[in-house]
Formats: structure tokens, C-alpha cells, sequence
């Protein structure tokens, strides 16, 4: 199954060298199950020139405001938007969950409560998992559509599941300790408070369930495939 990754941000060019960007964190990620992979840099005006030119989305996180007035954000709303109409699977993560909730009618504002960093806990219901946090903006309000999946007492809607069709995550499982320690030395300072960044550092030894995320975002893509290709089989 191929999958699409449309790049909205990028890695410190600091980290970049070493660690690679958005993208390669994703197909490092998903590597081994069964998906492979295409970009789209979207925050470059770098757009498919279709929603079927592959069998599922990936939207990736951003420094940048789903709120924001950058030219490349109402295209990428239509997309998702035709995506959601044309079945075709689309996971979100953090901006990623963010625009996609805006393109379906929510409402995404940077947080009074302040930012949220390091290892947190999700719970899922029929499972909790630990994943990185990094933001300050989160969907305030859902789409009448989407149900949430998880919610913590600091994040309302930090995962949606829009039926069979999209699925969105306020956490990054794609972020390892390696790069989130690198986002507290070089992106945090004068940004996120230093309590805050000093906490996250004293937590970052914390295992985190990025394999178990991994694994929940290849069956939402390839469920949905199979599902797609049983129905074609019908008709």
C-alpha cells in the first residue's frame, strides 16, 4: 500500500543533518508493515496533482498555526477535504490532526494552558500509550463527525477518528528521545518555559509506545484498503 506523506514542517536545521526530516522519521516508523512510501513537500506549495495518486495520506507536524495564513494551508484543506469525500485514508499528527480537524470544521487555537512536552500518557480505552509531546496549539473544538478516541485532562481531543476514513494524533510517535532532547536545546529556548523543557529532559528516558502506534497506524491503512478492495469485489 503506498502511502503519501505531505511534509507541512521540518526538522532544525541544526538536527536536520544528523537526523534526518519529517518524512524519513515516518518511514522509519512504519518501516516493515507492508506500506511504502511518497512526499510532498505541501509547505512548498508541492501538492499531488490528485487525492488517488496514492492509496492513503500522512500528514505530518509543523512549527507553523493550522490558523495561520500561509498560502499552502486552504489548498491542503480542500485536499483533505476530497480525500474525506473520495474514502481515501488520511492519518494526521499533530498539525497533521490539527488541519485536518480544521478542514472538517473544528476549531484549532494556540492553547491557554500552555504548551505540552515530553512523554505523556494516552488512553485509548482498549489501550494507554506513552508518545512525545510537542505543542502548544490543539484542537479546541471537534467536528461534529469525528470521534475522540482519547482525551487527557490537558488535551480535550488528542486523537479523532473520523469513521473509516481519517485517523489524527495530537502526540508524535514519530519523535525519539534523540530528537526530542535536540527540540528542547535548539527549538525550545525562548519558547516553551524553562520548567516546562527541564521536566521533559528529566523524562526523556521514559520508554514510549512508538511501536504500538506504528502498528494501530499500518492496520488503519491497510483495514481500510482491504476493505476498499472486498467492496470492488462486490461490485
Amino acid at each position: 500500500m503506498q502511502i503519501g506523506i505531505l511534509q507541512t514542517g521540518e526538522s532544525p536545521d541544526a538536527l536536520r543533518a544528523d537526523m534526518g526530516d519529517y518524512p524519513d522519521f515516518f518511514e522509519t516508523l512504519l518501516a516493515g508493515r507492508g506500506l511504502t512510501f511518497r512526499r510532498w513537500a505541501v509547505l512548498r506549495n508541492d501538492f499531488p496533482k490528485d487525492v488517488h495518486e496514492c492509496d492513503g495520506w500522512l500528514i505530518t507536524g509543523s512549527r507553523f498555526g493550522a490558523y495561520e495564513p500561509h498560502d499552502w494551508i486552504p489548498p491542503l484543506e480542500d485536499f483533505i477535504r476530497r480525500a474525506y469525500a473520495e474514502h481515501v485514508p488520511v492519518v494526521g499528527v499533530c498539525f497533521g490532526h490539527q488541519i485536518i480537524a480544521q478542514a472538517m470544521g473544528g476549531k484549532v487555537e494556540k492553547y491557554a494552558g500552555g504548551w505540552s512536552v515530553g512523554p505523556t500518557e494516552y488512553d485509548f480505552g482498549d489501550q494507554t500509550y506513552t508518545l512525545n509531546a510537542w505543542h502548544q496549539d490543539q484542537v479546541v473544538k471537534k467536528p461534529e463527525m469525528a470521534k475522540v478516541l482519547s482525551s487527557t485532562a490537558f488535551c480535550e481531543n488528542a486523537a479523532l477518528l473520523y469513521d473509516d476514513r481519517m485517523f489524527t494524533v495530537q502526540p508524535h510517535p514519530e519523535f525519539r528521545k534523540e530528537f526530542m532532547a535536540g527540540l528542547i536545546k535548539y527549538r525550545g529556548p525562548g519558547l516553551v518555559p524553562d520548567a516546562l523543557l527541564a521536566d521533559a529532559t528529566q523524562r526523556l528516558d521514559k520508554p514510549t509506545d512508538s511501536p504500538s502506534m506504528a502498528d494501530r497506524i499500518a492496520e488503519f491503512f491497510l483495514t481500510h484498503q482491504a476493505k476498499s478492495g472486498a467492496e470492488k469485489l462486490r461490485a
